[in-house]
């Protein structure tokens, strides 16, 4: 198998186990969401979520179609900083989850009487699953130079993201008074 084709290969069946991974999360996700509900869960700003699904199915079709239809070559250096970058934002998103436990969904949620989580990542960001998914987005479709992908895929997350956030500020506001800064603990 010449070597472009291996590498475009192995490129595509990164980005199947990434969205593999994704569904397995859809499915807890799901599974966190009745709950919440069950509990008297309130969701907010349900009209822009199959925005975001379609911009993450956007990015793991994007990127592999540009690798094979574009031939983007693989460029080691630029695949190891992305690397590093998508790990990272992996990393911390596993964090994300693991602090939030039953309580993580894709979808904004609140379930009243039930206090903010200020430990793991929240005690430095307010929002780090939105940094952790910003970096992946970002980062996956440069393990394999698909430039076109990672850079309208970023600026299509930042518009959604911008949304997602005034809305999740809305809805903590309203259940819980203004936002806070995080704390930091020495």
């Amino acid at each position: 198998m010449e070597t472009s084709t291996l590498t475009r290969a192995l490129f595509t069946a990164v980005v199947a186990l990434v969205a593999l991974e994704r569904l397995l999360e859809l499915a807890v996700s799901r599974r966190n969401f009745r709950r919440a509900i069950a509990q008297g869960g309130i969701e907010a700003g349900a009209s822009h979520y199959p925005a975001m699904v379609l911009l993450h199915v956007a990015v793991l079709v994007g990127a592999p179609a540009e690798v094979w239809l574009l031939r983007r070559p693989f460029l080691p250096a630029l695949a190891g900083i992305a690397g590093a970058v998508f790990l990272a934002g992996t990393a911390l998103r596993a964090w994300v989850l693991s602090t939030l436990g039953s309580r993580w969904t894709t979808r904004v949620m609140y379930v009243p009487g039930r206090p903010l989580v200020r430990e793991g990542p929240y005690r430095w960001l307010r929002h780090p699953n939105y940094v952790a998914v910003a970096s992946e987005l970002a980062s996956l479709p440069l393990l394999h130079t698909a430039w076109i992908t990672a850079l309208l895929g970023s600026a299509v997350n930042a518009v959604v993201l911008s949304r997602r956030i005034a809305i999740e500020n809305d809805l903590l506001a309203r259940a819980t008074g203004p936002p806070r800064r995080p704390e930091m603990k020495s």
